[in-house]
């Protein structure tokens, strides 16, 4: 029976090594897919912080094409991540990026279900770190767009958003009570939008020009004081391919919202994983955000790559822009991906921005699926 035993454990041990460095070997592979398989990359989450406690949760990114026997048939993702804490704090998030066959039709869809604390520092491209407030946000946000290729590289869309956002503070006296003082509120929004795209790859492209001008309404649909105006936002980037291994990327974009009283939670935000990076998000915010970015990305291999990256940008009230005040984001990155021919990564990127009299100077790290822009 031991004899046995022994020679099961023995088995065991020895079948899970050869398949970890089968996996590991599959991994590393230098082989690029050309069956156009549909791909998926597990992401686990955990980190600890005082207020959030102890989080831990799974994101996750699936991949395939529509049109398997279309060359040209660009990949459609869904993305998601679902985490908990020890706070009872919550985060799903679901995402999806459709292209029908032909690319005739494109789809893009977001849900997300959160409640999470998170530091507010009151309104302006100044504002400083001791003005902190520790608040505490449930939101729900819905949203669906659907873009028709009309001409050549062109697609004409319309879209259906719901947000909801609701706060507890967790310090009486702070800013927020003394700036905003609001519980939250909800917008329903619909809107229409404009896309030119001549990129080679919505994963990970080489060459081509992407530009994309969208403009939201909210109507007074609730009662009370929820936002009620409008949003535009404008997004363009392009891409050189330098060598067979490096690729120059530009991204910019340009946000406003303009309404006779926009609550804070409505204001568009500077910095996140993806724009700005290196400044937590929210720390700035106001009508108004302009930034741009670059990013040189140097691919040594199918399955990894190196970028560094540098921007600058800043938010503003209306007819109070200055190139002075604007901040700067630079920093750099490896990938490691996980499926070459779709182009599709798993970034690692920690970035810095400026330094302020008597603070820290601004960083961030960030772990991501998918490139930054």
């Amino acid at each position: 029976m031991k004899r046995t035993l022994l020679c099961g454990l023995l088995l065991s041990i020895t079948f899970s090594a050869s398949a970890q460095m089968k996996l590991i070997r599959k991994m590393l592979s230098e082989k690029v897919d050309s069956t156009r398989r549909a791909s998926f990359m597990p992401l686990p989450l955990l980190r600890y912080s005082q207020e959030v406690g102890l989080e831990f949760g799974l994101a996750g990114l699936y991949s395939t094409y529509l049109d398997k026997k279309d060359s040209t048939n660009r990949s459609s993702n869904f993305s998601t991540v679902l985490s908990y804490s020890t706070e009872k704090q919550y985060n799903v998030t679901l995402k999806g990026d459709v292209w029908t066959k032909a690319n005739a039709w494109h789809l893009i869809g977001e849900m997300r279900f959160r409640s999470t604390p998170f530091d507010f520092y009151g309104t302006g491209n100044q504002t400083l770190e001791a003005s902190k407030d520790r608040l505490v946000q449930d939101q729900v946000k819905m949203m669906f767009d659907i873009e028709k290729n009309i001409l050549p590289f062109a697609y004409t869309g319309a879209s259906l958003g719901y947000e909801h956002y609701s706060f507890k503070d967790k310090e009486a006296g702070g800013i927020y009570e003394l700036q905003q003082g609001r519980p939250g509120g909800s917008t329903i929004f619909v809107g229409l939008s404009q896309t030119y795209d001549t990129r080679n790859s919505n994963n990970y492209p080489t060459h081509g020009f992407f530009g994309r001008i969208s403009y939201q309404y909210a109507p007074k649909f609730f009662s009370g004081e929820e936002f009620s105006g409008s949003q535009i936002k404008l997004v363009l980037r392009n891409f050189w391919s330098l060598s067979p291994k490096f690729v120059l990327g530009v991204n910019g974009i340009y946000h406003t919202v303009q309404s006779s009283n926009t609550p804070f939670y409505m204001l568009p935000q500077l910095g996140n994983d993806e724009m700005m990076r290196g400044y937590y998000s929210g720390r700035y915010r106001d009508e108004n955000l302009l930034a741009a970015q670059t990013e040189l990305r140097y691919r040594f291999s199918n399955r990894f790559g190196l970028v560094a990256f540098g921007g600058g940008g800043r938010v503003f009230a209306n007819g109070d822009f200055s190139f002075k005040q604007f901040k700067p984001s630079v920093g750099a990155g490896i990938r490691y991906f996980y499926d070459p021919a779709k182009g599709l990564s798993v970034r690692a990127d920690y970035a810095v921005g400026e330094k302020r009299p008597n603070e820290a100077r601004q960083s961030g790290f960030y772990l991501s699926l998918a490139e930054a822009f």
